[in-house]
């Protein structure tokens, strides 16, 4: 193919997707002023594009991916699994990928969990944990249909369809939707007062639903230590059920496989997805113990029944993939492999301190934010007409790595399998675009100072 004939099929891929696309999280009008960055291939940690600029991908393609890109294991399972059956329903049939990888994830999973229902993303998990919540108080041995609402945290995330944004806490995200949502109780981040919210509100209540360890699309908030166990303490407490959003850190991005082995924490239910299938195939999985699980048995007339399932419920290909990864954090001892990246970032963090727009740095495990501010001192935060962390974000990238934004937090979230060097790679350049942005925001200000 020519040089020239290369171009125009770049262009026309990029007008026809201004033409025809609506990305999500995405201001449509201002992607379609700019060059969109289009992604045809990958290896390793990196993403090429249709150029073939190659960029490191420092987000894991949002939190998914944990093995690399293009892992011939992984792609190897999903083609013999095609070459048996591309898809066969779950309701009323079975088949041996998702039979074998429910039994992995049980064999995994913390505390009694003993029970999985498949689905195709994280908000659909959470969905599930709610309905079955709220079902079982009223087929439970003591039925109590007046528990029908729930207690979760501000600022937690937990996916975008009704029912999981009802339990979240971003106004960003969530706050044109809200006559849509049922009531929740929303607490702060102090123990005693969730415990007075539990004490005031329990017989109403169905569950707590929390995210274990750090609230992700909050910016990467870390709770203190003990937090997530003291409140899965106070839920026991009061025969509350205890839902654990694991979507975005489970598969090891706290460092463990599941951030609630940190504190021993024993949910009721647990929410999977993200990197479930190594970040190869949509699947979202819903874990319940067996307490849960029997509420829902009975004859045909008594209606007991869990009506909830989609399509693709249990895709015979999506669990061969999965079933891979897990085979990989086996072959590549990838939780193992995975501590010292975790100490590498931990050494060299505290380094971007020393840029003036750093207002903090949050870290758990594989997962980090770096808060940019106008002013570190008064915790000023910039106008959102300056977009710092969106400038950070165009930094890197053309310096060919690819990070994401969550308001002006910076998110690194790197496949788990990144090299030591790779790893290295990534601080170096993002701390390099900061510090380019810095020095921009501070000539747009000293500008503006002289034009008044």
């Amino acid at each position: 193919m020519t040089f020239e004939k290369h171009i125009d099929i770049t262009q026309t891929l990029a007008d026809d997707d201004k033409r025809y696309l609506w990305h999500p999280f995405t201001q449509q009008q201002a992607w379609e002023s700019e060059s969109p960055v289009i992604i045809e291939r990958a290896e390793g940690s990196y993403l090429i594009d249709v150029a073939g600029n190659r960029y490191l991908d420092g987000v894991s393609s949002l939190w998914v991916n944990v093995h690399g890109h293009g892992r011939p294991e992984i792609n190897q399972a999903i083609v013999e699994q095609l070459n048996r059956v591309a898809h066969s329903t779950f309701l009323g049939l079975s088949h041996p990928p998702g039979i074998t990888l429910a039994r992995r994830l049980v064999e995994l999973s913390p505390g009694q969990l003993n029970r999985v229902f498949y689905s195709d993303t994280g908000a659909a998990a959470v969905e599930i944990a709610l309905k079955m919540a709220y079902q079982y108080w009223r087929q439970c041995p003591t039925p109590q249909p007046n528990r029908t609402t729930f207690l979760t945290l501000r600022n937690s995330y937990h996916g975008d369809t009704v029912g999981a944004m009802s339990v979240g806490g971003i106004d960003l995200f969530f706050q044109i939707y809200q006559h849509l949502f049922f009531p929740t109780y929303k607490a702060h981040y102090d123990l005693n007062e969730i415990e007075r919210m539990v004490i005031a509100h329990k017989d109403s209540l169905v569950a707590v639903v929390m995210e274990p360890l750090v609230q992700g699309a909050a910016g990467m908030l870390v709770y203190p230590s003990g937090f997530t166990r003291a409140i899965w303490e106070i839920a026991k407490r009061h025969d509350l059920l205890f839902i654990v959003d694991e979507v975005a850190t489970g598969f090891g991005r706290t460092g463990t496989m599941f951030a609630c082995e940190h504190e021993g924490i024993e949910p009721d239910l647990m929410a999977l997805g993200k990197g479930i299938s190594g970040g190869y195939l949509p699947l979202a999985a819903t874990l319940a113990t067996e307490r849960i699980y029997q509420a829902f048995l009975g004859q045909a007339h008594e209606f007991r029944t869990f009506y909830h399932g989609h399509t693709y419920t249990g895709n015979p290909v999506v669990c061969a993939a999965a079933l891979a990864s897990l085979d990989l954090f086996e072959q590549d001892q990838t939780l193992r492999h995975l501590q010292p990246k975790i100490a590498q970032l931990q050494e060299g963090l505290p380094h971007f301190w020393e840029l003036p727009i750093v207002g903090d740095i949050r870290q758990c495990g594989f997962m980090v934010g770096i808060e940019l501010m106008q002013n570190r001192d008064t915790q000023a935060a910039f106008e959102i007409e300056q977009k710092a962390a969106i400038r950070v974000v165009k930094a890197a990238r053309q310096r060919g790595v690819i990070v994401r934004p969550l308001g002006d937090v910076v998110i690194l979230m790197p496949p788990l399998s990144i090299t030591a060097a790779e790893l290295a790679t990534l601080l170096d350049v993002v701390y390099a675009s900061i510090a380019a942005v810095a020095q921009e925001l501070d000539t747009v200000s000293y500008q503006n100072r002289e034009e008044q």
